[in-house]
């Protein structure tokens, strides 16, 4: 990249990243070793070290002395100024993801929202003009528009009947992590807002876009329910995210991050065209949305797709192509590498 382009990172940079060990963050450590620069990784203890390191090496990454780690949890405040020293830029990927629906909603929501203000806060106390956050959609579309079209304009009211815990804990921190930036004005907060993001995992960690490829290949999931949700790739998710914490249009703007929208049954059909062998172990049978609302009466994993009732969503990613020149790549393809990874992880197998 020429000096003239907005979106050069400066090669004096010192980015931290939070929430490296996970499937955006450590695709983001990656990169940032890929391109020459000094990176510094918020963990919380020696585990979450250990999986970053292990996801470079199969990336096929030397850190050659670019790397360092920094202890501090999005549940303390110790640790979060001395992991900011000297940093310029800031990557906010944390983010609490539950396996099992919890028992509350302050469970995800309370760590989720105390855990981005407590990374802005810090980053203001040291100086630092900019936090990058990685939202979600959840936080866009998930509150039903007449025409289904969704753009950064739209929110996602919390109390939208059967809305995931998860989901409210994306809707929340974002909307106090901007009522923060406006009540103190010397911190500039941009914020990405991904779909489904998919794509090659470095190391086999929980996931639950990813999980899905994978019990599909596993031939755990022999039905589906009728949904729609946007689609897009790990690797694009990342390049936005530095796109916007260099671009001077960025400051105190909304990306969606999509390239488009599918459905489980789509995906399971680009499986099927891709990877024949595993034709007889993808699902054959899409539920409609009247058997999706009688199961996701006992089924809490199907509640997702009762709240979006099987529409199609038509969200728009014209503000982070037109304002940053972000480019995502195909959704066959990306569906493609993730399973890809997946064999190659030995974590999906043709035969028990």
């Amino acid at each position: 990249m020429t000096t003239e382009d907005p979106t050069s990172i400066p090669e004096d940079a010192t980015i931290l990243v939070t929430g490296g060990s996970g499937f955006v963050g450590s695709h983001t450590v990656v990169g940032l070793l890929r391109a020459g620069h000094r990176t510094r990784v918020a963990v919380r203890g020696p585990a979450q070290e250990a999986q970053t390191l292990a996801a470079l090496q199969q990336a096929g990454v030397d850190p050659a002395g670019r790397l360092t780690f920094a202890v501090a949890d999005l549940s303390a405040d110790a640790g979060w100024a001395q992991a900011m020293d000297g940093v310029t830029h800031v990557l906010h990927h944390a983010s609490p993801f539950p396996v099992a629906p919890p028992e509350t909603e302050d469970e995800v929501v309370l760590p989720a929202r105390d855990g981005a203000l407590r990374v802005i806060t810090a980053a203001r106390n040291a100086g630092i003009a900019r936090v990058v956050m990685t939202s979600s959609y959840a936080a866009i579309g998930y509150t039903r528009t007449p025409d289904d079209h969704y753009t950064e304009e739209n929110w996602t009211d919390p109390e939208t009947p059967g809305l995931p815990a998860y989901h409210k804990s994306k809707i929340l921190a974002e909307a106090a992590a901007w009522d923060y930036v406006r009540t103190h004005g010397d911190i500039e907060l941009v914020v990405i807002n991904p779909t489904g993001i998919f794509g090659p995992q470095l190391v086999d960690r929980p996931s639950g876009s990813i999980g899905l490829i994978k019990a599909m290949l596993n031939g755990d999931m022999p039905v589906v329910p009728v949904m729609h949700f946007g689609v897009v790739d790990v690797r694009d998710v990342v390049d936005l995210h530095l796109r916007a914490m260099v671009h001077p249009k960025a400051a105190g703007e909304r990306f969606i991050a999509n390239k488009g929208s599918s459905s489980f049954f789509g995906l399971a059909n680009i499986l099927r065209e891709r990877f024949p062998a595993f034709a007889e172990k993808l699902p054959a049978k899409e539920l409609t949305i009247e058997e999706v609302h009688e199961a996701a009466k006992t089924e809490p994993a199907l509640r997702e797709a009762a709240v979006l009732q099987g529409r199609i969503p038509v969200i728009s990613n014209d503000k982070a192509r037109s304002v940053l020149g972000w480019e995502p790549r195909e959704i066959t393809d990306t569906i493609t590498a993730t399973a890809e990874a997946l064999i190659e992880l030995d974590v999906v197998r043709l035969t028990e």
